[in-house]
């Protein structure tokens, strides 16, 4: 990449005239937490009481969302007692959409005085002690986009130049994560999240050199928005739910109908987990 191709950041501006547009629409409403929503995780917005929704292309400076299954709209009202700000569809790398695209959302979050941001994602398994359907903490990412979106010149009121990530999932909001699920009686596991740029899927022999990394999952999103979330201050939790297996040893050609259909179905289990969070923050 040359200095030429490196997208001019964020300004302080196009995040304000976005605040100010969504504070019109909002009135007093004030959210307090972000909800970032993964390809056929949507159903937990069908829940939020006093909803107030907008569309992607009518808010300054926000993309259009072009994937199967993800509406593209923010969300807006109560859910378990706390306000909040869900996006109903995300931005992937893989659509054209730059990192500043994909981020900027999570700098709008910061701006409206959002401090907690849940982010989930439908993922490939890569531990074999997984199952299609299983919901798993990320503890930790292993960014192979090739990219970062904090490149280029550094706002310090958006954020440090070189912030640390030593813990860009929060333990607290783990610890509070698994707590929750016991008391549902959900198995709940924790692993590392690989993320990759897509739109293809991994060969045999990209699934075995991430194994070796330590990797648990694989996906094609996630990354961005945390290392902006981790920058801006946020706290973060991060949920995948498996949608298929990604052993090389035993690799069956892919169906994206079934990965979505798979992550529909393990949705009531994951709105369950939030909604269990929320109400114990």
């Amino acid at each position: 990449m040359s200095i030429d191709q490196i997208e001019k950041p964020t300004t302080l501006e196009d995040v304000e005239e976005a605040k100010v547009f969504l504070q019109s629409k909002l009135g007093e409403m004030i959210p307090t937490l972000g909800l970032i929503l993964g390809t056929g995780l949507g159903k937990v917005t069908e829940q939020i009481e006093n909803k107030i929704t907008i569309p992607y292309e009518e808010i300054p400076h926000f993309s259009s969302s072009t994937v199967i299954s993800h509406t593209g709209q923010l969300v807006f009202g109560q859910l378990s007692g706390k306000t909040i700000m869900a996006m109903e569809g995300r931005y992937h790398f893989y659509e054209g959409h730059s990192l500043k695209q994909i981020t900027f959302p999570v700098r709008v979050m910061k701006a409206l005085g959002i401090d907690i941001m849940i982010v989930s994602n439908a993922a490939g398994g890569l531990n074999s002690q997984y199952q299609k359907g299983d919901i798993v903490l990320i503890e930790d990412h292993i960014n192979f986009m090739g990219l970062n979106p904090l490149i280029g010149p550094n706002h310090e009121k958006l954020g440090p130049r070189f912030p640390d990530m030593i813990e860009p999932y929060q333990k607290e909001l783990m610890r509070l994560s698994e707590d929750v699920a016991t008391e549902q009686g959900l198995n709940l596991h924790k692993g590392v999240y690989v993320g990759v740029t897509g739109p293809c899927l991994e060969t045999r022999a990209e699934y075995r050199m991430m194994r070796t990394w330590g990797a648990d999952m694989v996906g094609m999103s996630t990354i961005p928005e945390v290392i902006v979330a981790v920058h801006a201050g946020l706290k973060v939790l991060g949920l995948s739910v498996i949608t298929d297996m990604c052993i090389p040893e035993s690799l069956e050609p892919i169906n994206i109908e079934e990965i979505i259909k798979t992550a529909q179905s393990a949705g009531p289990k994951l709105d369950k987990l939030i909604k269990g969070v929320l109400n114990r923050l």
